[in-house]
């Protein structure tokens, strides 16, 4: 298993009169494969929580394993562990520096020491995970880019690490639409290619739902629901009450029930709405 959290609880500024307990008593699992989703309103603790995974941040209490590595002691080689575990920030073009975008995807490469030959077949590699062309925009300046190429290009120089994990802060955050589509299929893409974890933190329920197959809920530091994307978008009323809302197509389902209509309550993509509406027989529907 690539991730499991024990009892974990992270204290900022600890026995300071500016002490802030950020997450709380969390345990979880996260198993090779899959996609999990972080859900939780501005506080809740989702960015805290994933900055353990890569040792960004050590625990107050409880431990972190990653790949059976237990990263809590002292002295533990981080270097290793963000080889298996590669994080992409919220807004992660404002990290891009180099003078070409070849040059950028190269950095964390160069750093593991490996030859010219293989660090440019990793950038050529990178560039295609994230569906840019490398013969047309390598040599370009990164900062001549569209705000959804540039955040291609500080993804692609994660994934020219090679990480096993791919830990992602609202990856769509601040992007036009068509750069948001652009980003969120391109994460689907990678995933769907198999032998990659992703943990995707989001406040938007609408992109989660179309990628996660299970998501995490968060709350005031704490972890308050576990499950599939249907059995957690099902519990409107609990989600409301934390600050959150549901994706767009279950809030037509629950208003069209309130209205008489017979449908599951747990639909939450637009194909299976589509889908039962067009199937809905005479009794099904309002008088």
């Amino acid at each position: 298993m690539p991730i499991q959290v024990e009892h974990l609880s992270h204290t900022y500024l600890a026995g300071s009169p500016f002490s802030s307990i950020a997450v709380h008593d969390i345990s979880l699992t996260i198993e090779d494969g899959e996609f999990v989703g972080i859900l939780g309103h501005t506080g809740s603790g989702k960015t805290t929580l994933i900055q353990h995974f890569n040792g960004l941040l050590k625990p107050t209490e409880g431990r972190v394993l990653v790949d059976g590595l237990d990263i809590t002691p002292k002295g533990i080689n981080l270097l290793e562990l963000r080889k298996k575990v590669g994080m992409v920030f919220q807004y992660p073009e404002h990290q891009l520096f180099e003078e070409t975008v070849a040059k950028d995807i190269a950095f964390g490469p160069k750093n593991l020491g490996l030859d010219k030959e293989t660090i440019d077949e990793r950038v050529r590699e990178a560039c295609r995970q994230v569906k840019l062309d490398y013969d047309t925009i390598g040599r370009r300046s990164p900062f001549e880019l569209s705000g959804g190429q540039m955040r291609k290009v500080a993804i692609a120089g994660v994934l020219a690490m090679h990480p096993r994990i791919l830990v992602l802060d609202e990856p769509a955050a601040g992007l036009d639409p068509s750069g948001r589509r652009g980003i969120l299929d391109m994460i689907r893409s990678l995933h769907a290619q198999g032998g990659l974890t992703v943990i995707m933190v989001s406040h938007n329920m609408d992109d989660i739902a179309s990628l996660a197959t299970r998501l995490m809920v968060m709350n005031r530091g704490s972890l308050v629901m576990t499950g599939t994307p249907r059995d957690v978008f099902s519990q409107e009323e609990r989600l409301r009450s934390i600050g959150l809302g549901v994706p767009q197509p279950a809030e037509l389902v629950h208003a069209l029930i309130a209205e008489g209509f017979n449908l599951p309550s747990d639909l939450y993509t637009l194909a299976e709405v589509r889908d039962h509406l067009l199937h809905l027989k005479e009794g099904d529907m309002p008088c």
